[in-house]
């Protein structure tokens, strides 16, 4: 047995993540990595209209088909349906196609180019009907899509005297002002493709391994397909997500299964770049339109009515919790007494979108701190100071009727402006090539904006799931069993170190467990800024209760460190215990949306100094500063890197990612060099503050932080280049040529872009 345990606390200091030394050394296995024997190599046929009626496949008759298989919505042996939370979505279209890359018939074959090659040899007979684009048509269009009115969901709130509010306000002296603000696509990038290996059971089921969220998710739609339960699923080491890979690995799962099936051998079916930008999921494009009543005089919000508009695509994947927190986060960190809000999610004939990091939140912060900017241009008034005198604070209540507290919106505001007082870093624009260089003429501006986020599922989402979590005691070694993956985000060292502090040992004798459906519990999706904050808090707990099954099996009291226990072992067997998540008896009306929308919520401020490029457009990012509350950081390297990455990705939103889609809707800057993230080079120089208001139901007072970053970068910006230019831009991406027009319009005197 080991000594007596002696360690230092994992919690709060800088610990070495665990799967850092596998995957620099090339060690770590992600699911192409994994070849198994007797294996052939998926591929997908695809519809080549946004909509169609589907008459057929005609195989090429010059091509050698004599070690292809092809598989039909035929050869599905369950439902040919992907459960989510509606049973719209098939795995092989039968009958209507309704997007452009929905899924026809599979591939399998010895080579993976050789299935390639097949599918380029399979066309797709269709009859062309009349597609619906247009979202703003969708809910009155004799074209349908989905239900008998396109709508996949529809929300209302309203929050004291909302419904006429705005017009008594205006008549006591209060200004009316009104905008709008548009976003567009965005897609996930996650570096690692979507693939899945699909093998085959002596029991007659299945086993996926491969890149995935969310393991539970392909249990449940796998369970429909196959029409039994004779499956597993195990997370292969994978290459991000940012919810690109929360739902949509069912389908590839469905996929694999169905052909590894009919086979009787192992699938693996990995897509290409152009395919997986093309086929999957990505952020809602939305239009909103915000009227508040202000006083012209101080800028005290006094009442808002807010319409949203989100287009899901052809299926509703998981449109409606997107929708759902997009109208809770509509009006930003700000406080009103008085709120209408209107949100709609329709359907039309493009790819389905889904999970993205932030999950509806980006896109209406975007337009909220925009809105800010707008009265403040329109009032005349400082908007620094302007959100400052609206801010909520303790004891404010939300448009659900949630009354707050552990408020962190002025610490991180006077936090972020603290550090951003620190002088700017060089200019790099004279050591860049091209856009003018030292010549161009260029403009520098700040930006600020706000942002709130709720931690977690939505009202009672986790007492319905009840998440779960094993902790084990095998030998002198602790395991995790738990189905939250590690996706890039650090879970898997999060988690030991939690356990080892709770047990007072070093964080090298705990380890995870496989995250095998066969192995571990429900533990709920890998989403929603919930892994660290609510399943860490089941694993914490879980923890406690090891140790106390521990001291009531050997008969010591409390004085006993961890190894002592060990050591009045008289039994080998493996101890095991569960925890399960405790509702702490939050109150939530889902058809009125009132009551308690989080357990509790982040805050944070960007500050972005940039310099526009006036000539090209551009905008060259200086520095980027945020202060961000966490609750309390379990590591703070981690916190902070997570907090860098999101915000990076959200300058991307702001300024370069621009989806190009033709006229059916298919994307076509499809690869790495011409969908346009921000690289290295890119990146600015970084200040990112810790700010812990500790949350007192999360573990060591923790709070989710994994989507916050990616609220605001944008609309900072936006301010900063309405700052350092006067143009004014309401729409994302900020793109060059958006800015140019913009610059251009402000100089004819149209006013905004």
């Amino acid at each position: 047995m080991a000594g007596a345990s002696t360690h230092s606390p994992h919690i709060g200091s800088g610990f070495v993540r665990a799967d850092g030394p596998a995957k620099v050394t090339g060690a770590a296995l992600y699911v192409d990595d994994v070849r198994p024997d007797d294996c052939l190599y998926g591929a997908t046929v695809r519809s080549p209209v946004a909509r169609g009626r589907l008459l057929g496949l005609k195989k090429d008759p010059a091509f050698d088909w004599s070690d292809v298989v092809i598989a039909t919505a035929d050869d599905i042996p369950g439902e040919n349906v992907v459960a989510l939370m509606t049973d719209d979505q098939p795995v092989l279209a039968t009958g209507e196609l309704r997007h452009v890359t929905e899924p026809v018939a599979l591939i399998a074959a010895p080579s993976r180019d050789k299935a390639l090659a097949a599918v380029r040899h399979v066309e797709v007979l269709y009859e062309a009907l009349e597609p619906l684009f247009d979202p703003t048509e969708s809910a009155t269009s004799p074209i349908r899509i989905f239900g008998d009115d396109n709508v996949f969901s529809r929300l209302e709130m309203v929050h004291g005297d909302g419904l006429d509010a705005l017009g008594r306000a205006e008549s006591a002296g209060a200004k009316v002002i009104t905008g709008t603000y548009t976003v567009g696509l965005q897609e996930q990038l996650y570096i690692e493709c979507q693939g899945m290996i699909a093998t085959p059971r002596d029991d007659g089921g299945v086993t996926i391994f491969g890149s995935m969220q969310c393991p539970f998710y392909i249990v449940k739609a796998l369970k429909r397909v196959l029409g039994h339960e004779k499956l597993n699923v195990v997370q292969a080491v994978t290459g991000g997500g940012f919810g690109g890979k929360e739902e949509y690995p069912s389908m590839v799962a469905a996929h694999a299964a169905v052909l590894a099936l009919k086979t009787g051998r192992p699938v693996k079916l990995i897509y290409r770049r152009d395919e997986d930008l093309q086929a999957t999921t990505k952020r809602h494009p939305a239009i909103m339109t915000y009227s508040t009543a202000v006083d012209p005089e101080t800028g005290e919000l006094q009442a808002a009515s807010v319409d949203l508009l989100f287009d899901g695509g052809a299926y509703n994947t998981l449109s409606p919790v997107v929708l759902s927190r997009a109208i809770l986060h509509a009006l930003g960190p700000y406080a009103v007494p008085h709120v209408k809000l209107d949100a709609l999610m329709v359907a039309t004939h493009t790819p389905p979108n889904g999970a993205f990091r932030g999950f509806g939140a980006p896109q209406v912060m975007f337009a909220a701190e925009r809105h800010m900017d707008r009265i403040a241009r329109e009032l005349d008034l400082d908007p620094i100071a302007l959100r400052r005198a609206n801010l909520y604070r303790d004891g404010d209540v939300t448009p659900s009727g949630q009354t707050l507290f552990d408020v962190a919106s002025i610490e991180v505001l006077d936090r972020a402006l603290e550090a951003a007082e620190k002088p700017l870093p060089p200019s790099l624009v004279p050591t860049r090539p091209g856009g003018g260089q030292a010549a161009g003429r260029r403009a520098s501006g700040r930006g600020v904006a706000i942002a709130w986020h709720g931690c977690g599922f939505t009202g009672n989402g986790e007492a319905a799931l009840k998440g779960k979590a094993d902790v084990s005691l095998d030998g002198d070694r602790v395991v995790i069993h738990t189905a939250s993956t590690d996706i890039g985000q650090g879970t898997d060292s999060i988690f030991p170190a939690i356990v080892a502090d709770v047990l007072g040992i070093d964080v090298e004798r705990v380890s995870n467990a496989p995250h095998d459906t066969a192995d571990v519990p429900d533990s709920g999706p890998t989403v929603a800024s919930r892994t660290a904050m609510v399943v860490g808090g089941v694993v914490k707990q879980g923890a406690e209760k090891l140790l106390a099954a521990l001291r009531a099996e050997v008969g010591l009291g409390d004085e006993a460190d961890f190894d002592t226990l060990l050591a009045a072992r008289k039994s080998d067997a493996t101890l095991r215990v569960r925890a399960e998540y405790e509702d702490k008896g939050a109150q939530w009306d889902p058809e009125t949306y009132q009551g308690d929308a989080y357990p509790t919520y982040g805050w944070s401020c960007m500050v972005v100094d940039a310099e526009i490029d006036t000539d090209t457009g551009e905008v060259l990012y200086r520095r980027l500063v945020q202060a961000t509350d966490v609750g309390k950081a379990l590591n703070p390297v981690l916190a902070a890197g997570q907090l860098e990455g999101g915000a990076l990705q959200g300058l991307g939103y702001a300024t370069s990612e621009a989806v190009v889609l033709d006229a059916q809707r298919r994307m076509r800057n499809d690869r790495l060099t011409n969908y346009i993230i921000p690289t290295t080079l890119d990146a600015p120089p970084m200040e990112t503050v810790l700010v812990e208001f500790p949350f007192a139901d999360g573990p060591f007072g923790a709070k989710g932080i994994g989507e916050i970053p990616h609220d605001v970068p944008a609309p900072a910006v936006a301010a900063a280049i309405e700052q350092a230019t006067g143009a004014v831009l309401d729409t994302l991406p900020m793109t060059p040529e958006a800015v140019l027009a913009a610059l251009e319009a402000m100089e004819a005197g149209e006013g905004a872009a």
